[in-house]
């Protein structure tokens, strides 16, 4: 049986939408169009496209591609779940005119992830059980009201920086959520910097919650310096933390193989901030790509792709 999989991509590849010194100046219309030539079939949003359901869905045609999802910057830490339903309308309304089936929730109360003098060890976090059980309530609040209303998942996005970052915080996260009602995006990138060297184990642990993936390597010797030397986040991207599949250390073969036999059905989608002008977005696009599709291909038993 073919595994019901698409691999798409971010335009962070090609611009960066938290330091738009990084490839502020390249079109949307060039992401599109080489994304497409690569072989991508859809893509996760950006600032740079339109912010309109008809406009994307528009927009996305001209190069035959999908809506993959796009990030949604939740508050839900520190704010009431009506805030939320308020803020997300017309976000949430675009996604679903575009045939979106999932969310990415970043959690941007106390964030530190945009603020780039920043180090990461000032994050936000819970410190008790009540904390985490407050806000596993309101996450199933404000998912229930996501799937009711526009028939999308809420794919809470862990993520450096913010209160859920490590594998403990992952743990912690899932513990207080119901499974009908929150989804873990996975992202491979982001876990191993939060403290998974064994990325494959925190995967399973967790794999039947997964509903959205983003796939992203990371240079284990850049990342060690960021520890050490006490580096925002953005200090990070900008050296080089994260990369595409194929060009670090985690191991995709692995990755890829346990979400098949967990029968996840979704996106694989290439997410792999870095300085286009030290790795060419087209290169690297490309190279991310390739890794991914070897890997689906082999699992379907073809060859080649």
């Amino acid at each position: 049986m073919t595994w019901n999989v698409r691999i798409g991509i971010n335009p962070i590849s090609w611009m960066n939408d938290d330091l738009p010194s990084l490839g502020g100046d390249t079109p949307l219309e060039t992401a599109l169009s080489e994304g497409r030539q690569i072989g991508y079939v859809g893509f996760e949003l950006g600032n740079k496209f339109p912010k309109d359901g008809p406009g994307l869905q528009a927009k996305l045609a001209e190069f035959g591609l999908a809506c993959v999802s796009g990030w949604y910057s939740g508050f839900l830490a520190e704010d009431t779940v009506e805030a939320e339903i308020a803020r997300c309308s017309e976000h949430l309304a675009k996604l679903q005119f575009n045939g979106a089936k999932v969310v990415v929730y970043g959690e941007c109360a106390g964030t530190i992830q945009g603020q780039i003098d920043t180090p990461l060890a000032r994050r936000p976090r819970f410190t008790d059980a009540a904390q985490w059980a407050a806000y596993g309530e309101r996450l199933n609040a404000f998912g229930a009201h996501l799937q009711a209303t526009y028939g999308i998942t809420l794919a809470y996005h862990h993520h450096m920086g913010a209160y859920v970052e490590s594998p403990q915080d992952i743990d912690a996260l899932m513990a207080a959520t119901d499974p009908r009602r929150v989804g873990l995006l996975f992202d491979t990138g982001h876990a191993w910097y939060g403290g998974a060297t064994d990325v494959v184990a925190l995967l399973r642990r967790h794999v039947a919650r997964v509903v959205h993936v983003h796939c992203k390597d990371v240079r284990p010797q850049v990342i060690a310096q960021a520890r050490n030397d006490g580096w925002s986040f953005l200090t990070g991207v900008l050296n080089g933390t994260f990369t595409v599949p194929g060009d670090g250390i985690i191991d995709y073969q692995a990755v890829l193989s346990t979400l098949h036999g967990a029968g996840y059905e979704g996106w694989l989608v290439v997410e792999a901030e870095q300085d286009p002008a030290v790795a060419p977005s087209y290169r690297y696009a490309n190279m991310g790509y390739q890794c991914l599709r070897a890997i689906v291909d082999g699992l379907n038993g073809r060859a080649g792709g």
